[in-house]
């Protein structure tokens, strides 16, 4: 196979006059013959100033590329598409699968041997994975990092549980607007990835687990110089990569004992319920499907093990400072396949070996002793959700996690902007909030709108937490009795279009159900009366190719072309 600026020749019907071309055109760029005639290392750029978690992506690209250089291969940095959660409209969750299906053409049409992928932000490293699951080539993955944690009035302050935890406060009326207008300006005190367990660390978390990054890559801080050292040694492996014609690719490192150790440090680590519908695009791409019955199994049997937000108390630093995902594996051995191999040539358990316990730490907790003695995520059936729905029991209130209650239902994103904070609005502490056409295709976009706020004249009086359900997403960092990705959503036809204000919902999480309460022949009844209503059909570009082409929650809201023809369960 042709390697280097010989690779991916542009068709001119005279490869010779090609690579002539080729030569010419980039030597407008200053390169020498010797550099050229290396193996290239495609390094993809996603700083963008819309997007501060990848603040610090130019400084990681200058280390990568020293990496490479001082390793004998040829770095070539090129631009993609870059993804911020809070700058993307409709959703950040909408633009992912553009942004995969682009960072993919972008590997598969120009001339590089391996490449490094540079994320951080939510949906950027799913959608970066995806893409090279997609991709012929070698590719290893450089997280961003998480921020650092503010301080106000004594404590600690970290996007984003903090903000939600705070903006809850001043909708309650227990702060004024000088004081949140003050703890906006401390919440993300430098940049990087949210410094909790949200989606952000947990996908880079779980890149490292799976062996697609560098040991300890998944939680080093952004603003720190172990972060800059990450990214020489990244770019070392990658021109190892590129120079193996034998290199291991994506598809080769993601097999279903590394997949099955994503879902074990998932449960274990308090992880977002987004890895869900991620891991699911991404085992889909490989022509599997993501194994829900052995995800809620070990959220059985692994204990939450790590005490950071929202589940927990703590940071990513401190993560990190405990050990990070190599002590984490450790702790939960005991389930994790150490023949799992990693881009960088080590099995796991070879990482696992070397992990040198760090005295007096208690953020990574043991089997043992654990933080809490149920795992993260629940999945949840019932005639609510035929296919499926996930709760993240550690972040929710004992209390309800068993709990009967009349549904108080909102038709759409829109409705509940309108209603929510009304005086007027009919609803009670032990009610059941609804929130229904915000899935993929109602929203569209599955926009993080199930973290439904607590109905302003509830919050003033004192109410925290309520059971909330929805085909839409959460964050991360959030937290509460929550049930997302209901499957098949109500815009295609699921059973919550059926649910009407004044009916009764019965969550039983130990049992893993959710209910609607009356009787077979009523919600038959209703069931014929259902008619699908997903967004208006847009005429013209990605909006028209979404709405046509978007599977549900629990195929991973990939678009059905993309995913690999081989799919099958295992």
């Amino acid at each position: 196979m042709s390697n280097g600026l010989r690779r991916k020749l542009t068709s001119y019907g005279d490869q010779g006059f090609s690579l002539f071309l080729r030569k010419a055109f980039i030597k407008a760029m200053g390169y020498s013959d010797d550099a050229l005639d290396r193996p290239i290392v495609g390094i993809a750029n996603t700083y963008s100033d819309f997007n501060p978690c990848h603040g610090n992506v130019p400084q990681l690209i200058e280390a990568t590329k020293r990496g490479v250089m001082l390793a004998g291969a040829m770095p070539m940095v090129f631009p993609t598409i870059s993804i911020h959660e809070s700058f993307a409209s409709p959703t950040s969750m909408y633009l992912r699968n553009l942004m995969a299906m682009e960072t993919e053409e972008m590997i598969r049409a120009q001339p590089m041997d391996a490449v490094v992928l540079i994320g951080g932000c939510d949906k950027t490293l799913p959608a970066q994975i995806m893409a090279a699951a997609s991709s012929e080539i070698p590719a290893i993955f450089l997280p961003t990092g998480p921020m650092a944690v503010g301080h106000h009035k004594g404590e600690r302050l970290g996007a984003c549980t903090d903000c939600r935890r705070f903006w809850g406060r001043f909708r309650a009326g227990e702060i004024d607007e000088a004081e949140i207008a003050e703890v906006n300006n401390k919440l993300a005190s430098s940049i990087g990835t949210c410094t909790v367990m949200g989606t952000a660390s947990t996908m880079a978390n779980l890149t490292e687990v799976m062996g697609l990054c560098l040991p300890r890559a998944g939680s080093a801080p952004a603003v720190e110089s172990e972060r800059v050292r990450l990214a020489e040694e990244t770019g070392r492996v990658a021109a190892r990569l590129a120079m193996d014609e034998a290199a291991p690719t994506v598809r080769d490192i993601l097999t279903p004992q590394a997949i099955r150790n994503g879902l074990v440090a998932l449960q274990a680590m308090g992880g977002s319920t987004n890895a869900v519908v991620h891991l699911a695009a991404i085992t889909g791409r490989l022509g599997l499907r993501l194994d829900m019955a052995e995800l809620d199994r070990l959220g059985r049997s692994i204990p939450l093990l790590v005490d950071l937000q929202p589940s927990g108390q703590h940071y990513m630093e401190q993560f990190h400072e405990a050990g990070g995902v190599p002590a984490l594996l450790k702790a939960v051995r005991h389930e994790i396949d150490g023949s799992a191999p990693t881009v960088y040539g080590r099995t796991i358990g070879e990482i696992i070996d070397a992990v040198v316990d760090e005295p007096g730490q208690t953020i990574i907790r043991t089997i043992e002793k654990p933080l809490k003695p149920i795992g993260t995520i629940a999945v949840l059936h019932g005639n609510l959700a035929p296919r499926g729905a996930v709760i993240k029991q550690s972040a929710a209130s004992k209390d309800l996690l068993q709990h009967t209650g009349r549904a108080v239902v909102f038709d759409s994103v829109e409705d509940m902007t309108l209603r929510i904070d009304s005086d007027d609005l009919d609803v009670h502490a032990d009610d059941v909030l609804v929130l229904r056409n915000a899935g993929p295709k109602g929203a569209p976009g599955m926009p993080e709108a199930g973290y439904l706020p607590i109905p302003r004249k509830l919050a003033r009086q004192g109410v925290k937490d309520m059971v909330r359900i929805s085909d839409a997403r959460m964050s991360g960092t959030a937290f509460g009795t929550i049930i997302l990705h209901i499957a098949p959503e109500a815009a295609d036809g699921g059973p919550l279009a059926i649910v009407r204000t004044g009916d009764r919902i019965r969550l039983d999480v130990e049992g893993r159900r959710i209910d609607l309460d009356i009787d077979q022949a009523e919600f038959d009844r209703r069931m014929l009366e259902v008619v699908n209503r997903p967004s208006p059909a847009p005429s013209r570009g990605y909006a028209k190719l979404y709405q046509e082409r978007v599977l549900q929650a629990d195929e991973g809201a990939d678009f059905d072309f993309l995913q690999s023809e081989e799919l099958d369960a295992r």
